[in-house]
């Protein structure tokens, strides 16, 4: 399978191959193509980075528009929800492969990459998985089982398929929730916390063994928000939780292969610069580890914020659209300056199917995406194609893949 070839064999070359065909074809030509006027995945392509997005299968199957962009701009897939566990197992036991297996066609057919997201998660759970949870009919022994069963049968199917996996996604708190200190799980007496307590600590190297066991070649990831930069280090600061997580997994010959740094920004908030986030990178890099930036957006209040009832001034919408694409801009630097940063992933592409408006509603927020609700260029756009086409050598060269970590041989 032509997929199977690029995961396992000159993955970057293929890439790099046939984005320096395009190159020498235009030098040819009276008038080369524009760089605005390349895809996102030709323009990447130069650093040997993947560009890519998450993928709504509704709105692929719909909207002509969006099933072009996703077919010619981007160079890997994400299923927005068709991997998650509620989507693959609504019933127990019987699984429905149907829109995930569509993807992967379709990304074969386009020759792209696909990234697997998600196999360990405590949200968007079948009704049945997380009823026996709430009612303790499902136990922490049994859960393991359940979970190790799941990765097992999911990994399996997509086997020599999928490029890189988010095995554990968002395993740790938040410092605003209770208890502030960093831990495993969330909110106490949150479901996120009683799926941490019924599963235990080590159930994260458990989770990648599965995951190895089952497809040696596929790249394993831990993925997760608010990890773009590192605070002061103290009991607070989750990327020093996480990167502290990470190092003692590694240490364990534990066969994670990479930190997924989801990405989610927002312009009202003060953010990072691009050496906060390079640092960061560098970091979890400086382990061994691959680093890819997974789910990319800049949302911004869309209505007014002392009112959410009162519309946004132009004025205010021109600076959010700066701000976004700023944003976007530190993101994409740092990792083209981490050359074991593999890919770049926005959390869908335009406004039109945003997931931001549905989650974030009081106040409003929106307007996340590198195109418009009418599939109209953003500055956030332009600012992407302009790294990706003024970034090159001696600081950014192309990327360095990572090897499968494996299992210890018994």
């Amino acid at each position: 399978m032509r997929l199977r070839r690029l995961v396992h064999a000159g993955v970057l070359a293929v890439v790099a191959v046939g984005s320096l065909g395009t190159v020498a074809a235009s030098a040819h030509d009276a008038t080369p193509a524009k760089p605005q006027e390349q895809t996102l995945r030709s323009l990447a392509a130069r650093h040997g980075l993947y560009f890519g997005t998450a993928v709504d299968p509704a709105a692929y199957a719909a909207d002509a528009t969006y099933k072009t962009m996703v077919d010619t701009q981007f160079s890997t897939v994400t299923a927005e929800n068709a991997m998650k566990w509620e989507s693959l197992e609504p019933t127990r036991g019987t699984y429905n492969w149907g829109p995930a297996d569509a993807l992967i066609d379709n990304a074969v057919r386009n020759r792209q990459l696909v990234r697997g997201h998600v196999l360990v998660w405590h949200s968007q759970v079948p009704g049945w998985l997380s009823a026996g949870i709430n009612d303790g009919s499902i136990d922490g022994p049994q859960l393991r089982a359940l979970l190790k069963q799941h990765i097992t049968a999911v990994v399996s199917h997509f086997k020599g398929r999928i490029w890189q996996w988010d095995v554990v996604n968002e395993a740790v708190s938040d410092p605003w929730e209770t208890p502030s200190a960093i831990h495993l799980g969330g909110n106490a007496g949150s479901f996120k916390q009683k799926w941490a307590d019924l599963l235990g600590p080590d159930y994260l190297a458990e989770a990648f063994r599965a995951a190895r066991a089952a497809d040696p070649k596929a790249l394993l990831f831990y993925n997760d928000y608010n990890i773009e930069a590192f605070g002061d280090g103290g009991a607070g600061d989750k990327t020093q939780f996480v990167y502290d997580l990470v190092k003692r997994l590694r240490a364990g010959g534990v066969p994670i292969d990479g930190v997924g740094s989801q990405g989610h920004l927002a312009t009202q908030y003060g953010n990072y610069d691009v050496f906060q986030v390079a640092d960061a990178l560098r970091r979890f890099t400086d382990l061994g580890l691959a680093v890819a930036l997974t789910e990319v957006d800049a949302r911004s209040l869309t209505q007014n914020a002392a009112d959410p009832t009162l519309p946004v001034p132009g004025a205010d919408v021109s600076a959010r659209d700066q701000a976004a694409a700023y944003n976007y801009h530190v993101l994409l630097q740092a990792c083209l300056m981490n050359r074991h940063c593999l890919s770049f992933t926005v959390w869908g592409f335009t406004d039109r199917y945003s997931w931001i408006p549905g989650w974030f509603k009081n106040p409003p927020e929106g307007l996340g995406c590198l195109w418009d609700a009418s599939y109209n260029p953003k500055k956030s756009l332009r600012t992407v194609q302009g790294d990706l086409v003024a970034a090159g050598p001696p600081l950014v060269q192309p990327r360095i893949p990572q090897a499968p970590r494996q299992l210890p041989r018994r």
